[in-house]
């Protein structure tokens, strides 16, 4: 038995998974808070908090606590995280212990950013803390070997920031951080139906738009999807069709942004490097690595090979969990 129970935390703009290192993914839940404004208190966090929003009276308002892989609302933050610690640490029966926990980080996240998170996972009992960079994390979790002096390179496409870095030798050597994701996709999804259709449609439907036919910028066979919002001439329900072309459209200017992050880290690769990168490739992970057609556009943009992580969307909580094995060499280097 442990000690200690040791955990990894993907504190994620869309979503948090907790691992544990004999279990596995034992969390994974929309990043999502309802409150009750007028008493303030907590009224649902997760799965059960992404079903209401939309769909609550006045009072009570769904919010997603993290903006862009940082701390937006620490209060929510701490509530959201002590829910799903207390969560975890049912599903693994220590309710006694004290764990120690790894959670990551955006590269491009400030000390006070960084500071904000360790405090806020403190305050939700744990013993010690530790942060690792998320596209350290999302290689390791997909299976890199990051302890060796080769290039990896990881395009992490989160859902409020997509992290280029280059890793060798267990740290980052090159990395460019852009605040563009999927949840930036889905409201541009929701600006573009709004204002070529007249149609108000929610969070909700544009990230179901994205993911049932929408496609990166490549030739395709013709997807269709019936759409259902409200119209703002009339105030009455109506349904419209949408095609992958359309969205293909609409997500052009995103996944543009993401492929110019993705060439600036690699101009400012060392030579030395290089050589691995056109050997090895690229891996793409995170949720927004699922977008339909990106693994084959971006092979053919950058001219190396890319491929997609073995478990996109779970591979950073999966790397987090994978590094308590090292914790001892975190701590050194946190140091």
């Amino acid at each position: 038995m442990l000690n200690n129970m040791e955990i990894g935390i993907d504190l994620g703009t869309a979503n948090v998974l907790v691992y544990c290192k004999n279990k596995g993914i034992i969390i994974n839940e929309p990043s999502v808070v309802a409150v009750d404004t007028e008493t303030k208190k907590v009224v649902a966090v997760g799965t059960d908090a992404k079903l209401m929003i939309g769909k609550t009276p006045e009072k009570i308002v769904a919010v997603r606590p993290l903006k862009q892989g940082v701390i937006a609302d620490y209060n929510l933050t701490t509530e959201m995280l002590r829910h799903f610690m207390k969560k975890a640490t049912q599903i693994l029966g220590f309710t006694f212990r004290k764990p120690n926990v790894v959670v990551c980080t955006p590269s491009g996240a400030t000390s006070v950013e960084r500071r904000a998170i360790q405090d806020a996972i403190k305050n939700c009992g744990a013993k010690q803390v530790f942060l690792i960079e998320e596209p350290v994390a999302a290689a390791i979790g997909s299976n890199l070997p990051v302890d060796e002096p080769v290039a990896n390179v990881v395009v992490d496409i989160g859902g409020g920031t997509t992290e280029v870095a280059i890793i060798s030798f267990g740290g980052v050597v090159t990395c460019h951080s852009i605040r563009t994701g999927g949840d930036k996709m889905d409201e541009d999804i929701i600006q573009a139906v709004r204002k070529n259709y007249n149609i108000l449609i929610g969070d909700r439907t544009a990230e179901q738009i994205k993911i049932e036919i929408g496609y990166a910028l490549i030739d395709h066979e013709v997807l269709k999807m019936q759409v259902r919002g409200r119209d703002l001439l009339t105030g009455l329900p109506k349904t419209i069709e949408l095609n992958s072309y359309e969205i293909r459209e609409i997500l052009k200017e995103s996944l543009l942004q993401i492929l110019e992050a993705v060439r600036a880290t690699l101009e400012d690769c060392p030579p030395e490097l290089s050589g691995d990168i056109v050997d090895r490739g690229v891996i793409l992970t995170g949720g927004g690595a699922l977008l339909k057609g990106l693994t084959d556009w971006m092979k053919d943009e950058i001219f190396v090979p890319v491929h997609l992580s073995p478990n996109p969307q779970e591979a950073v909580a999966i790397g987090t969990g994978k590094s308590l094995s090292i914790i001892k060499t975190l701590e050194r280097i946190a140091k």
